[in-house]
């Protein structure tokens, strides 16, 4: 039996404000590509299953283009005839009961079974039984949730859990309404032949446990996520639980750290072969006031030019007692700019320069700020 286990798809996710020639936000379009990615393998593998779990949309209400394109590859699997297994998790659960839960309209879909309804429910067939745990709002109802999972287990058939919640703090999201699964409720996993999680967005077996994994996600929803782990998972339940993590292709995303003392220098080193259409973050490190307002965010720009998007952070050496300053905001420091470059540049003709580039460097800024 084998089984395509994905995740975390969080369709209609967009940032950056960056179009592409069709008009979509182009990280949402690239959202849409992996998931459509994923697909095109599932058909090729032609695995008896596939599970999803959670967080297919980004959000509980999604936007028309999300839903057509889930309804539109779902309906490939449809036609395939290949079943599929899909719960919600806590991006696409409304907060409240009056709302409907967007998974209900995968249920015109043949051989397709959504699982929203915060609570445990069972799909079985001839081979197998899926235990399904979609996202709950209610903490307080977890525990009796789980105590059903137990009296449903079918010693004659495969049994395969899905859920979406951190399982130890280690997998925390950190965001709202994720809940962790009870430590003393851990022993049912090993009742089970595999068991299939969401919510964590990095590739992960369990410690611990040889059948417990996190898919991950299928692209990153934050600069700070630097895994190129991303893809699905084929299960293939033999006599022994067997494992392959398959990986799809992503936008590239680079990470430069430059030492602004040796700036020039270290620029022309650079290896910016392979960096079109890659997301680029650059680090600047080393920086003191009068450098900052050298190097210009304009001049960084220009150097990754063929970039998708540049993301740049600055780290000072020595400000505030050797403070570390991330992503400063031009408007809220430019009194403690020209404050910090009177007090500490002694040649009144670079003070001088100095004050007046970062009086029109900040002007600049208000006139961007007006503008919006």
């Amino acid at each position: 039996m084998k089984i395509v286990h994905f995740s975390d798809t969080h369709l209609g996710f967009s940032d950056l404000d960056i179009v592409n020639d069709d008009g979509i936000n182009q990280r949402e379009a690239d959202f849409y590509q992996a998931f459509r990615d994923i697909i095109d393998d599932i058909l090729k593998l032609k695995p008896n299953y596939v599970i999803h779990t959670g967080d297919l949309f980004h959000r509980p209400s999604p936007s028309n283009r999300a839903i057509s394109v889930a309804l539109s590859e779902f309906k490939r699997l449809e036609k395939a005839n290949i079943p599929l297994i899909i719960i919600a998790g806590n991006h696409s659960t409304p907060k409240t009961s009056t709302s409907l839960p967007i998974l209900k309209i995968f249920q015109t879909l043949n051989n397709t079974y959504p699982i929203f309804l915060q609570k445990y429910e069972t799909i079985e067939f001839d081979d197998v039984i899926f235990h399904a745990l979609p996202h709950l709002n209610d903490e307080n109802m977890i525990k009796e949730e789980l105590n059903k999972i137990e009296t449903q287990i079918l010693p004659t058939k495969k049994n395969i859990l899905l859920m979406h919640l951190s399982v130890g703090a280690y997998y925390l999201m950190h965001e709202f309404g994720e809940w962790v699964y009870p430590k003393d409720k851990e022993y049912l996993f090993e009742k089970f032949d595999y068991v299939a999680l969401g919510h964590w967005h990095g590739f992960s077996q369990v410690k611990g446990y040889q059948n417990v994994y996190y898919s991950g996600s299928s692209e990153r929803t934050s600069s700070s996520d630097k895994r190129e782990d991303k893809g699905y998972i084929v299960c293939d339940l033999k006599e022994t639980l067997q494992i392959e993590f398959k990986k799809i292709n992503l936008r590239k995303n680079f990470t430069f750290c430059i030492d602004a003392q040796e700036f020039e220098d270290e620029i022309a080193k650079l290896d910016l072969s392979g960096i079109k259409g890659a997301l680029v973050e650059v680090i600047l490190k080393n920086l003191t006031i009068s450098l900052s307002i050298d190097i210009t965010n304009q001049q960084i720009i220009e150097i990754f030019k063929d970039a998708l998007h540049v993301k740049i952070k600055r780290e000072f050496n020595t400000i505030d007692h050797k403070t570390n300053l991330h992503d400063i905001e031009a408007i809220s420091i430019e009194n403690y700019f020209l404050e910090h470059i009177s007090k500490n540049i002694s040649d009144k003709n670079e003070q001088k320069r100095l004050s007046q580039k970062a009086k029109e460097l900040f002007s600049k800024c208000e006139s961007f700020d007006d503008l919006n």
